[in-house]
């Protein structure tokens, strides 16, 4: 876990925030995301020529994921990939968003931490392996309180017909913009390593503890 000790600064549209050196970006802006995607598949390619047959599903696969997440209003996407010997790759990733809302009369939704913690639902896992979320509202130094959730949930595949939802390891940290009525900056943090959830909570924390306003 030292390695997490080494942070690299990452600034996007108006915001800065830290994450481990060992991170990769994933591209998702439109200007230079089709560039990025090739080089990714390329280098991947390049150590496993036995994929070389599904290069074109490869990029069409990661085309669409970052279109659809420009599209929910990602700007910046940074994600991990550790290995352990045989072991399965313990993976996960953090997305900063721009998001807002509106109520049924077109008035922007309140960006107050109480008022969205009061708005976002609680589960309780009625027995062991169910799925769960807490709500709670943090302080983040420099920036201020923010509303959060956590917990192990599954999380519905985007764009699949059939409805169907993959079980992570999800933190999500709404932290209001300011002078921007009605939107928040959301920090999200997901892995599929369910084994290791509180290790992941500690991470995601420690990187959205680091998100800063540009100035």
């Amino acid at each position: 876990m030292a390695r997490y000790m080494e942070a690299l600064t990452v600034e996007r549209g108006g915001f800065r925030i830290k994450v481990p050196e060992s991170w990769w970006e994933f591209d998702v802006r439109p200007e230079s995301r089709d560039d990025s995607i090739h080089r990714m598949v390329n280098e991947r390619l390049r150590a496993h020529p036995e994929l070389a047959p599904h290069r074109d599903t490869y990029v069409s696969f990661l085309r669409k994921a970052a279109a659809d997440a420009w599209k929910s209003g990602a700007l910046y996407c940074g994600c991990m990939a550790e290995s352990f010997g045989d072991d399965i790759p313990i993976t996960g990733s953090v997305t900063v968003s721009l998001v807002g809302g509106r109520t049924s009369k077109g008035d922007p939704l309140p960006t107050d931490p109480d008022a969205i913690a009061a708005q976002l639902a609680v589960k309780e896992a009625k027995r062991e392996g169910e799925s769960w979320r807490k709500v709670t509202t943090v302080d983040i130094p420099g920036v201020g309180p923010a509303a959060r959730t956590y917990g192990v949930e599954d999380v519905p595949v985007p764009g699949d017909e059939l409805g169907r939802t993959i079980r992570a390891v999800l933190m999500q940290t709404f932290i209001p913009v300011p002078g921007q009525e009605g939107k928040v900056a959301l920090v999200a943090g997901s892995s599929q390593v369910l084994d290791l959830a509180e290790s992941f909570f500690d991470i995601f924390d420690a990187i959205t503890s680091t998100f800063r306003f540009a100035d």
